[in-house]
């Protein structure tokens, strides 16, 4: 199973051969995060090819986290040139939009947690 992940994440992610052990425990950490979420008696198995895909984002969307280090020049100026880089969202951005694909995929197989009031007495 983490093979699979590992692969496929890979592919989302373009992993460079330096960034292998990172990646791997992202997926670990990826497919218990999935895993730990399943409804009660769901099994990955249940899940099918959908269980990989997800966890497979979740780790791609991890790595794209840890390679945005955002650390770039906020302002320079020197005589006549100027430099402004900022934080670079597009990376968490990107991010973002892989777990939520992830999640919209594990939609039918996760428990609720959503927190809701039924009542509140005033």
């Amino acid at each position: 199973m983490h093979e699979k992940i590992l692969k496929l994440a890979a592919s989302i992610s373009q992993a460079e051969a330096d960034e292998g052990p990172m990646l791997a425990a992202l997926c670990t950490a990826a497919e218990e995060s999935v895993t730990r979420r399943l409804r009660e008696g769901q099994t990955p198995e249940d899940c099918g090819e959908t269980f990989y895909c997800a966890a497979a984002l979740l780790a791609a969307a991890g790595m794209l986290t840890c390679r945005d280090t955002g650390d770039g020049v906020e302002q320079f100026t020197a005589g006549d040139v100027s430099m402004r880089l900022g934080q670079s969202s597009g990376a968490c951005e990107s991010a973002a939009a892989l777990r939520r694909q992830a999640e919209r995929m594990m939609a039918p197989f996760w428990a609720d947690d959503q927190f809701a009031f039924t009542g509140v007495r005033g």
